[in-house]
């Protein structure tokens, strides 16, 4: 949560799948692709009953380690739950990095309900300049543990039709939070941080060992915050980020 407070990009993440959730009181829910277990939180606390799953044993203990109970670790493109029992499932940063990926969009169909929504996060394909410097840097897909460097709407629309209706797709995080986040991840890289089959995760034991290093961060963070909030400068750009809704087809 410290970090989280500290993260543009990822408090830009949770309020764009806010915007999108849906109400979810007495509803049964999954999330995957959680990370260090902070979107898991957050989504947890606007009611509901979740699941949460993700792809290696190191982020399945970090949501474990703020969530508690119903944590579950993802095998290849299984996923570990009966048919149709979600009414929401919410996919943050997951989809890129599962190898069978048509396979996978047919697994988030078999536990949800008929009519069950599917709100998906993931990298919004684009070969732009900033990209391009973020490659020289070492910054690769392959770093971050993607398969792919992300989906446009149509490419994302296209895999996910055969069994959803797509609701609506909207894309946010413009040029200057993609730098600040270009920056951080070279910055983890300078203090020894590896990246993983789910990329660079950040624990609160990274914290804890870099505690000096967060508090200078954390004093320079209003500047920070204030450069990524030039976003709306850009109004008409796409952004790095892709989110889309979808219902489950009833047949």
């Amino acid at each position: 949560m410290r970090l989280f407070r500290k993260s543009p990009l990822k408090r830009d993440k949770v309020a764009a799948l806010l915007s999108v959730l849906g109400p979810v009181d007495g509803k049964r829910c999954l999330d995957l692709g959680s990370d260090n277990g902070v979107v898991s939180l957050l989504l947890r606390r606007q009611g509901g009953s979740w699941a949460s799953g993700d792809l290696t044993p190191e982020t399945v203990d970090a949501i474990r380690g703020l969530v508690g109970e119903d944590v579950h670790l993802v095998t290849g493109d299984k996923l570990p739950f009966p048919d149709r029992e979600f009414d929401t499932v919410v996919v943050a940063d997951m989809i890129e990095h599962v190898e069978r990926e048509t396979a996978f969009a047919g697994e988030l169909a078999r536990v949800l309900k008929p009519s069950g929504r599917l709100v998906v996060n993931t990298p919004h394909a684009r070969n732009t300049l900033l990209r391009r410097l973020r490659l020289r840097l070492g910054q690769t897909d392959e770093k971050h543990g993607h398969l792919r460097p992300g989906y446009t709407r149509e490419s994302l629309g296209t895999l996910l039709r055969p069994w959803f209706e797509i609701r609506e797709s909207k894309t946010y995080t413009k040029a200057f939070s993609e730098t600040v986040d270009t920056v951080m991840q070279f910055g983890l890289e300078r203090l020894g941080k590896k990246g993983s089959k789910k990329g660079v995760v950040v624990t609160g034991g990274d914290l804890n060992k870099h505690a000096r290093i967060f508090a200078l961060y954390s004093a320079i963070f209003p500047i920070v915050w204030a450069f990524s909030r030039l976003d709306a400068l850009l109004p008409w750009n796409d952004g790095y980020r892709l989110l889309l809704v979808a219902a489950k087809k009833d047949s």
